[in-house]
């Protein structure tokens, strides 16, 4: 059993483990200085669900979602185990989300450059050629209202640049908002904010 500030988690084997990886922290950290109280949050790729449980507890209205069933599963045990309500759906990026804005959009994104070979690897690999990326910045702007913050963190052992690169030309920029490293690594924050037309 993992515990968080006072959040009890089962994560099975099958799921990205935030105890053991900076970024799920460094990142639920960051939007802890946000507002949260009555403001409603969609995180793509929840994983271990601790950014999300810790969000709703903090009076946030959340929708929880991931591609893997097992995560799914977990998530919803974990938010009983919690007396905490989400919405938690299961959705290959936004395939099953209905359209709507939100405050706020957090993604832990899976940033290596190579096709996933089981459930488990889509928290790692966004596929040879990005697609997870691709499909990211395509469908972004059905989630978003004028105010939204969108949020993503990326390591700096991925392919940043490239990264970058698909965002504007899908029409974003990537605004670094904090960096942190550790022994390991460093950890960069990005807001996704829609590029300025003239």
């Amino acid at each position: 059993m993992y515990r968080y500030r006072g959040i009890s988690m089962a994560i099975p084997p099958e799921v990205f483990h935030p105890g053991f990886f900076f970024s799920t922290k460094l990142l639920l950290q960051y939007l802890r200085q946000l507002p949260l109280q009555n403001r409603s949050l969609l995180e793509l790729g929840a994983g271990s669900g601790l950014i999300s449980l810790s969000a709703a507890r903090a009076g946030a209205a959340v929708t929880a979602t991931d591609i893997n069933p097992i995560a799914i599963q977990y998530l919803q045990q974990n938010s009983r185990r919690n007396g905490i309500e989400m919405n938690i759906i299961e959705s290959d990026l936004f395939d099953a989300i209905p359209f709507r804005g939100y405050d706020l959009v957090v993604i832990n994104p899976p940033y290596y450059f190579k096709a996933p070979a089981s459930m488990a690897e889509h928290a790692w690999y966004c596929g040879n050629e990005g697609e997870y990326f691709q499909r990211l910045f395509a469908g972004l702007g059905n989630y978003l209202h004028k105010k939204t913050v969108t949020l993503m963190i990326l390591c700096e052992g991925c392919e940043q640049e490239r990264i970058k690169g698909m965002a504007m030309e899908a029409g974003y920029h990537l605004h670094l908002v904090h960096s942190s490293r550790n022994l390991i690594e460093r950890n960069d924050i990005y807001e996704i904010r829609k590029q300025e037309t003239a």
